[in-house]
């Protein structure tokens, strides 16, 4: 008889940390690794930021906090969802939690019964699927496909939904293909939904600032006022802020749902780091200078991975509207046998073929619920990603 939990057998380790892991090993073997697979921004926490945490710390703001965020923070969110969607809120309807992760965790654990179903579009960010399951209930999959550039269509949504499903998770734009839908796109789906009043909306748009080419992002609340009594708009600082290290998520929602949520968060990690907190307040309130020329980074950045993948033969890479991820096909390559004699019957044989035979760390599409396909995150330098660009372009080109 095991000693550990059935629950926990349900789920597995995130791919993206088990990739990132096996390529810091070889690193530290002295292997010349250049990393794609973690989502984190290489820009530094901006300095107003920085300061903001440092004044906390000085004015002794290190103790605990009211379980779900400050005021101060709650208010900020607010104030944010007023002033960048239109959106009213009262600090009462804030939860905040210890990264958007947790925040989505809170909300599933706080809802779900046995039995429930959660449709989750693929690919889908690795988490979601795994949270559902700990939390008790069941993910119902809707595949996308490359020809709709990954983004689910009203006809899949309506034919995903049952009696029993109890959440529909939306992010855009997506983590692990950087796809964006538009407002009218967004709309086929709010139409949907409110065909369907027994399912809640969850939505993360913790890529919301990452966006390019002129697309406008919005949430679904917003394109769908009929929606906000039954949906929770999740966000954080992590990435648009490069705070990915002081874990601050939000949620905004129905009151009854956010006092669920802080009643899970009191009896788990209770509040969220204090000094991280109020950075977050001067995140949300400060300036947001530095978003415009850090996204120009990221669009040279996302245009130099799409042209230089799409130059090889066997793989095909459309290009994203958002966020700091590509998700390549590579349905070309299949069957194919590498120098070192490993066949690619799947992306994961490719992913781990690419790591150990040509020291570049990607996360293969199944993680992601969709193959096959690799996700690189272009969040790093020009150089390091041009490097790895040509590394993958020599590898393909030696299979045979």
């Amino acid at each position: 008889m095991s000693f550990l939990s059935a629950t926990l057998s349900r789920v597995k380790p995130s791919p993206t940390i088990a990739m990132t892991a096996k390529a810091a090993e070889l690193k530290a073997a002295g292997r010349d690794v250049i990393g794609l697979s973690a989502g984190e921004p290489d820009f530094d926490t901006p300095q107003n930021i920085k300061d903001a945490a440092v004044a906390a710390i000085a004015a002794g703001k290190t103790k605990y906090t009211a379980p779900d965020g400050i005021p101060e923070l709650k208010q900020a969110v607010c104030a944010k969802m007023k002033r960048d969607h239109g959106l009213e809120y009262t600090p009462a309807q804030v939860s905040v939690g210890t990264g958007g992760k947790q925040t989505l965790y809170n909300a599933l654990m706080a809802t779900l019964n046995e039995g429930d179903e959660v449709v989750i579009p693929a690919p889908y960010w690795v988490s979601y699927p795994d949270m559902v399951l700990l939390a008790g209930g069941t993910p119902v999959v809707a595949e996308t496909s490359i020809q709709t550039n990954f983004k689910l269509t009203a006809d899949q949504l309506e034919a995903a939904i049952t009696p029993k499903t109890k959440w529909f998770i939306f992010n855009s734009p997506s983590n692990p293909t950087g796809a964006g839908y538009s407002r009218e796109e967004l709309k086929e789906l709010t139409d949907v939904l409110l065909r369907h009043p027994h399912v809640w909306i969850m939505t993360d748009d913790m890529y919301e600032h990452l966006a390019y080419d002129g697309f406008e992002f919005c949430t679904p609340a917003q394109v769908e006022p009929q929606l906000y009594d039954r949906t929770l708009t999740c966000n954080g600082v992590s990435k648009a802020y490069a705070m990915t290290g002081w874990r601050i998520g939000y949620a905004a929602g129905p009151v009854e749902l956010i006092a669920a949520m802080r009643k899970v968060q009191s009896q788990s990690t209770s509040n969220p780091c204090s000094v991280s907190q109020w950075a977050a307040v001067e995140a949300l309130n400060g300036t947001q200078e530095f978003l415009a020329p850090n996204n120009e980074k990221f669009v040279r950045r996302r245009d130099l991975v799409v042209k230089m993948l799409n130059e090889i033969d066997g793989i095909s890479c459309p290009t994203p509207e958002g966020a700091f991820y590509v998700y390549p096909s590579i349905a070309g390559l299949m069957g194919k046998t590498t120098p070192q004699g490993t066949v690619i019957d799947s992306d994961e044989a490719f992913a781990i073929a690419l790591l150990e035979e040509a020291d570049v760390a990607v996360v293969f599409g199944a993680a992601f619920g969709l193959s096959p396909n690799f996700r690189v995150s272009y969040a790093t330098s020009d150089e390091a990603l041009k490097e790895a660009c040509t590394r993958i372009q020599r590898f393909c080109a030696s299979l045979t």
